[in-house]
């Protein structure tokens, strides 16, 4: 004779489950862990430095890369797993940023000078594997308790020799990923695609 599941004992592992996942933080490889109270995210005069954090822990075992898009070509922003955080200096002007896990998400962003922006790596479940979404914070969320929790979650990482390595062994691949994602992105309503504007950043 076969017995239902109890609803509240569901509702509890269901719980207890998405708790456990949101406090899983990823293994960091071909990055630099930093102890001593990460970099500074004041830009240099004239500069911008754009935050790239992935505060859930959903797909924790999967890393997500981040790449600015120069003239259809990668450049590594660096390499992100679950509850890390990493900071990439940029000149002031229009920006594309991809984010790649299974396919390529993509994030435009109009930059200003003397400013920090902030956005967030999303992991979504794919068919085979994590993918992940490229989320601009605007500047009304900045100031919630959310955001401040989420940046404060998030461990902070920077390239090395070894992050520069990853990405040339695996160009070919992230290269094929502008091709097959990226027009599909454009074509995207413009309120469907993500956006940072000049005045997202502090």
């Amino acid at each position: 004779m076969h017995r239902n599941t109890p609803t509240g004992f569901v509702g509890t592992f269901v719980a207890a489950l998405a708790l456990l996942v949101s406090g899983c933080a990823g293994t960091v490889k071909n990055m630099q862990e930093l102890s001593d109270g990460g970099p500074d995210v004041v830009p240099e005069a004239g500069k911008a430095v754009v935050v790239f954090m992935r505060p859930s822990g959903l797909g924790f075992g999967v890393q997500s890369s981040v790449f600015e898009v120069q003239d259809g070509r990668a450049i590594l922003v660096g390499i992100v797993a679950a509850k890390t955080k990493v900071a990439y200096k940029v000149d002031p002007g229009k920006r594309l940023f991809m984010a790649v896990g299974e396919s390529a998400d993509f994030m435009s962003a109009e930059i200003l000078p003397n400013k920090t922006y902030y956005a967030i790596v999303s992991p979504r479940m794919g068919l085979w594997k994590a993918r992940f979404a490229l989320e601009p914070q605007h500047s009304q969320e900045l100031s919630a308790a959310d955001f401040k929790q989420s940046l404060s979650d998030c461990k902070w990482v920077a390239k090395t020799p070894a992050s520069d390595a990853w990405a040339a062994g695996n160009m070919n691949s992230i290269q094929s990923r502008i091709t097959s994602n990226y027009t599909e992105w454009s074509q995207k309503p413009e309120a469907e695609r993500a956006h940072l504007k000049p005045e997202d950043g502090l």
